[in-house]
């Protein structure tokens, strides 16, 4: 699989002040990548660098094979951008709103239009005023609009911000739809780590203006926990075998108990015991969440 971003030791300074500090990461075609930080930590700049809206300080970057400093216009004629506010006309129907953006795209097809609105499930809205809208409708105009021109690349900028849990799931299922039918890159930027764990391929971490790690979920994983918690939901007595005598273990509720492991191989011997006494409903490591990851990765524990 191809890089479709390539960035090296990019730095970017705003009177006088690093926003951006040594910054180095690449990105495959075709993939769903997570760009993850705090607010202020400089993620919305990466888009602009990115797109050629502004120029780095120091270092160098590929897009699609172009210099965004020297080739911005044509980096934007082959990818889209959804910022956090919708960018729409609220006084044009949506139909006028993605006639009008495709005609400044250059490619005005009716039919692409058609498909889009079809693709977000807005055809029978097409005739409304954007401004009459929910925040997830105009979420889903404004993706459309990002896709007019068949783009290979897709920037989203905070896509979820302002929208209620069914709204954020749909976007998500939206997002990942356009990647596995249309094969479209994407680079989403966002403050809200639990939304993504479902949906991207990889994940950038920027703290404080640097690239603090990189990876899948189950790299991040197999690197930062270093320790075990299992929730299991189990019978309401106390366990009685001296088996348990080498695990941590606290009571959590009257039938859930909260055990400490070493490692991943050790939950199979352990609910094997503990179903020799007694049942077992459910069982969860409950510090793998893509937000415990970032917590041990900003305190700087584990794989230092």
């Amino acid at each position: 699989m191809t890089n479709i971003i390539e960035v090296e030791k990019v730095s970017k300074q705003y009177n006088q002040r690093e926003i951006l500090k040594d910054v180095s990461f690449t990105i495959k075609a075709g993939s769903i990548n997570g760009l993850l930080g705090p607010n202020g930590a400089g993620k919305t700049t990466i888009i602009r660098l990115l797109n050629g809206v502004i120029e780095a300080t120091a270092g160098t970057m590929k897009v699609m094979s172009f210099d965004p400093k020297l080739h911005g216009d044509e980096i934007r004629k082959r990818a889209g951008i959804v910022t956090e506010s919708a960018s729409l006309y609220h006084d044009m129907t949506a139909w006028d709103n993605l006639v009008f953006f495709s005609n400044i795209y250059g490619h005005s097809d009716t039919k692409r239009i058609t498909h889009l609105l079809e693709q977000f499930d807005m055809l029978s809205f097409k005739d409304e005023l954007v401004g009459s809208f929910s925040t997830g409708m105009k979420k889903r105009i404004a993706l459309a609009k990002a896709l007019l021109h068949s783009p290979t690349l897709l920037f989203l900028d905070e896509p979820t911000n302002g929208l209620d849990p069914e709204g954020i799931n749909e976007v998500i299922h939206y997002l990942r739809k356009v990647n596995q039918e249309d094969g479209v890159t994407i680079l989403i930027c966002s403050h809200v780590l639990h939304q993504l764990e479902t949906i991207c391929d990889s994940y950038l971490f920027l703290i404080d203006g640097r690239i603090v790690e990189t990876g899948t979920l189950l790299e991040l994983e197999n690197k930062y926990l270093k320790e075990i918690k299992l929730l299991v939901e189990t019978g309401l007595k106390p366990l009685k075998s001296q088996t348990y005598k080498e695990y941590r273990f606290s009571r959590k509720g009257s039938n859930q108990l909260e055990f400490l492991l070493s490692n991943k191989d050790d939950i199979t011997p352990l609910l094997a015991n503990i179903l020799n006494e007694t049942w077992v409903h459910n069982c969860e490591i409950t510090n793998r969440s893509l937000e415990a990851i970032y917590f041990s990765i900003k305190e700087g524990r584990g794989g230092e």
